[in-house]
C-alpha cells in the first residue's frame, strides 16, 4: 500500500465501493484487504478460518448462495489461493502489528455491504464519479467502505509512528447480519487486549464532528419462525386444512402486542413474511423473519422469549407446528469513560474537527459489542467512536454516500488515540 494520504485512502475506498459484498460473502473484499495489508507489512495476518472458529459464525447463507458470490469473486480476478481458503464463507481478516512493550490495542472495522441497489441518479456522487457499485443488487450503503479505508490507514500510520505495544485490527465480516462479531470476539486475537476501539462514520453527525463514546446500543436478536400446517381445498373442504397463514398472522399480531417492560425500552419487528401458493389453497407453510431489541441484554431476552411464546401459541391455536430459531444476536456494551476521555482529547487536537461530543446515545444495535464485552470482562476498556460525515440521505438507502474527508479525520483521531494509550502505559 502506498502512503496513506487522503487521496490514496479515498481511492482505496472507491475501489471497495465498486465491489460490495454482503455478509459472509466478502470474498473479493477480503482479497483486496489482504493485498493492502501485505503492502503495509504486518507481523501476523490471519484470514478467514485462521482468524476465528467458523463454528462461531451466525447468519451464514446456504452453500448455493456462498458459491454464487465465490464464483463472482473468482471472475473478478480475486486471489485463487485466498478464495480456496475462504470456501464456505470464512471471510474477513485480522492484522497484527507488534512493536515491543506496551498496551495491546484492538481496532474493529466492518467490511460487508448491503443488499440494496445503488442509485443511478447523476446527482449521486458514486454514479457521477464512476465508482458506483458494479453489482446490481448490492452496495455499501452504510459506510463500511470508509471504515475499511480507516482501518488500513490506522495500521499504516501506527507502523510509521513511535507506537510501542501491539495493534490488532479486526476486519470483521457480517456486521449487517450481526454474524461476525461473536467469532472475532471469541478468537485468540481478543484474548489479551487492554483496549478495544470501534468506529462508524456518519449516523447523523456531520463532517467535522466526532463522538468519543457511544452508550446505550440496543441488544438485538434476529429471529425466524416457520409454520407447518396441512393444505386443503379452500372452497370444498377448508375444515380439513391447518392454515399456516392464520397461524403466522396470529403470531405477528401477538408479537406486536408483547407488553412493555418496566425496566426499559424494547422493540419488535417482523420484517418479512411469506406463505401460500394459490388463492384456493389452504396454506401448508408460512415463515416470518424479524427482530427483537432491548435497552439491556436481559430486556432483549424478555422480548425474545415472549416472541417465541407468541409463535408457539399461535401455531397450537391453528393446529400447526412451529419452529422458532435465533439467526444471530448481539449484546449491549457501553463505552468506558476512561477510554472515551483519551479519544476525546485526541479528537480535540485533530485538525479538521470542529466539534467533539464526549457521549452520544446510539439507539441502534452493533455486534462490535461482542468484542467490547470480551475486553471489558477481562479487565480492559472499550469505546465506540463516531466519525462525523456529511451524507445526503439516511444510512441503508440507495443514495447513501460519505464525505471522504472523514476518512483522514478518522485515521488521525484513532492513530492519536492509540499513541496516547501507548504513552500512558507505565
Amino acid at each position: 500500500m502506498a502512503s496513506s494520504t487522503p487521496e490514496r485512502l479515498a481511492a482505496v475506498r472507491r475501489s471497495l465501493h465498486r465491489h460490495p459484498e454482503p455478509a459472509w460473502r466478502e470474498f473479493r473484499t477480503t482479497c483486496a484487504l489482504v493485498e493492502e495489508i501485505q503492502a503495509v507489512g504486518v507481523d501476523e495476518l490471519a484470514v478467514g478460518a485462521a482468524a476465528y472458529d467458523p463454528d462461531d459464525r451466525m447468519a451464514v447463507p446456504d452453500e448455493v448462495e456462498l458459491d454464487r458470490w465465490l464464483d463472482r469473486a473468482r471472475e473478478r480476478g480475486a486471489n485463487e489461493d485466498l478464495l480456496d481458503a475462504m470456501a464456505g464463507g470464512t471471510t474477513g481478516a485480522v492484522a497484527v502489528l507488534e512493536r515491543g512493550e506496551g498496551p495491546s490495542v484492538g481496532l474493529r472495522v466492518d467490511i460487508d455491504g448491503l443488499l440494496i441497489e445503488e442509485s443511478r441518479d447523476p446527482a449521486h456522487e458514486p454514479a457521477a464519479g464512476s465508482f458506483r457499485s458494479e453489482y446490481p443488487e448490492t452496495m455499501h450503503a452504510c459506510g463500511h467502505d470508509a471504515h475499511m479505508a480507516i482501518g488500513l490507514g490506522v495500521l499504516e500510520s501506527a507502523k510509521a509512528s513511535d507506537f510501542s505495544g501491539t495493534l490488532t485490527v479486526f476486519f470483521q465480516p457480517a456486521e449487517e447480519e450481526s454474524g461476525g462479531g461473536k467469532p472475532m470476539a471469541e478468537s485468540r486475537f481478543a484474548d489479551d487486549l487492554d483496549h478495544l476501539l470501534a468506529v462508524h462514520v456518519g449516523l447523523g453527525h456531520p463532517t467535522g464532528e466526532l463522538v468519543a463514546g457511544v452508550r446505550k446500543p440496543l441488544a438485538m436478536s434476529h429471529v425466524t419462525a416457520e409454520f407447518r400446517g396441512a393444505s386443503a381445498h379452500a372452497g370444498k373442504e377448508p375444515n380439513e386444512g391447518a392454515n399456516a397463514i392464520q397461524a403466522m398472522a396470529t403470531a405477528i399480531g401477538n408479537a406486536y402486542a408483547i407488553p412493555r417492560h418496566s425496566d426499559g425500552m424494547t422493540r419488535v419487528n417482523v420484517g418479512t413474511a411469506s406463505a401460500g401458493t394459490a388463492s384456493n389453497v389452504i396454506a401448508e407453510e408460512a415463515s416470518i423473519y424479524g427482530e427483537v431489541r432491548g435497552e439491556t441484554t436481559p430486556l432483549r431476552e424478555y422480548v425474545k422469549d415472549e416472541f417465541e411464546r407468541a409463535v408457539r401459541a399461535a401455531a397450537e391455536m391453528h393446529g400447526c407446528e412451529a419452529d422458532f430459531r435465533v439467526v444471530s444476536e448481539s449484546p449491549r456494551a457501553d463505552s468506558d469513560a476512561d477510554l472515551v476521555d483519551v479519544a476525546y482529547e485526541a479528537a480535540a487536537a485533530t485538525p479538521g474537527i470542529e466539534r467533539v461530543v464526549r457521549w452520544a446515545d446510539f439507539g441502534a444495535s452493533e455486534d462490535a459489542t461482542f468484542l467490547m464485552k470480551r475486553v471489558q470482562e477481562r479487565g480492559g476498556t472499550a469505546a465506540y467512536l463516531i466519525v462525523g460525515t456529511d451524507h445526503p440521505n439516511s444510512h441503508h438507502t440507495p443514495t447513501f454516500d460519505v464525505d471522504e474527508r472523514s476518512i483522514g479525520i478518522g485515521v488521525d483521531v484513532l492513530t492519536d488515540t492509540v499513541l496516547r494509550l501507548s504513552d500512558e502505559q507505565p
